[in-house]
């Protein structure tokens, strides 16, 4: 992939789904939050069985879509990285292009 401006686009799609993997994970850590405490209320007010149930079925759903997101997340960034590698070392790429700068940056932000 020598060709720049399809090198740059590569860089923009990339660290867009970077950006948008992170953000997914952030937001199911929080949902599980919430309802790690909705489950913890279900259980001190001695709620329905099926209630209880059903709230910790939620639980485990949320932890396995974070695993899942941050086993997605972690090979966006390592395509990512590689592709920054490649762009700097194969396309001669200036280390000052906007493109490349804020993909370097959106891996910063995520780690």
């Amino acid at each position: 992939m020598s060709d720049i401006p399809a090198v740059k686009r590569q860089l923009k799609i990339k660290s867009g789904v970077v950006q948008r993997l992170a953000k997914e994970t952030k937001l199911y850590r929080k949902e599980t939050g919430q309802l790690e405490t909705k489950l913890e209320k279900l259980v001190a007010d001695a709620a329905d069985e099926w209630d209880v149930k059903n709230a910790r079925k939620m639980v485990d759903e949320s932890n396995k879509m974070i695993l899942d997101c941050t086993t997605r997340l972690g090979k966006a960034v390592e395509d990512l990285q590689a592709l920054i590698k490649s762009a700097k070392e194969e396309t001669g790429l200036a280390a000052t292009d906007e493109d490349l700068v804020k993909a370097e940056q959106t891996i910063q932000e995520t780690a």
